[in-house]
């Protein structure tokens, strides 16, 4: 049978996720700094919630993530900071608008997955390697989009490119090994233990 949308049961799963966002992303477990680059965690939960939750549960995880996302911009991540410093609203919209769609279009896949004949742990499989993938095209999408003329006059083209092709590859491909071993096992095990459907 199919969950009411704001049974109490799935509010306080929300709840949970989004405590954990909190946690993770105000404390070292939440982002992997090396080399420059900041690898999240985060799309963790908001991948297990998208899953367990749906598309709306989804995009209000991945708005949470987007706004402590926001917030690390100031002092908190290097890279934030200048970004920051250039264009506050154009940061704002790198970092929050695309992780409500993060959340939204991986709770949107795994719905369509399944409507398929898929088994129930490879559409949770293939949501949950969705999310960083998602969270990684969004992100850089929207920054080499809405930067691109201040990465060019600052850095010049011959720094920005490797930059991007790194941040692509390293990011994305931690982000998206860990989201599939890590979120696809607590996504299946959380539905298996609250009994969604």
């Amino acid at each position: 049978m199919k969950q009411s949308k704001f049974s109490t049961k799935y509010l306080v799963e929300l709840a949970l996720l989004v405590a954990i966002i909190l946690l993770m992303a105000f404390t070292p477990i939440g982002y992997i700094k090396t080399l420059g680059l900041e690898i999240t965690l985060i799309v963790i939960p908001v991948a297990v919630g998208a899953v367990t939750l749906g598309p709306a549960g989804g995009a209000i995880l991945g708005g949470v993530f987007g706004i402590t996302s926001f917030i690390q911009c100031f002092g908190m991540s290097a890279f934030g900071t200048v970004l920051l410093g250039v264009n506050p609203f154009l940061t704002f919209l790198v970092c929050v608008p695309t992780r409500i769609l993060v959340g939204w279009l991986t709770g949107l896949i795994y719905k369509g997955l399944g409507k398929t004949s898929l088994p129930s742990g490879a559409s949770i499989t293939i949501a949950n390697l969705c999310c960083p993938l998602l969270n990684t095209a969004l992100f850089m999408g929207s920054l080499v989009t809405l930067f691109a003329g201040t990465m060019r006059e600052q850095f010049g083209m011959t720094q920005v490119l490797p930059f991007i092709v790194t941040f692509v590859g390293i990011n994305g491909l931690v982000e998206a090994a860990v989201c599939f071993v890590v979120g696809a096992g607590v996504s299946v095990a959380l539905k298996k233990a609250l009994k969604y459907s």
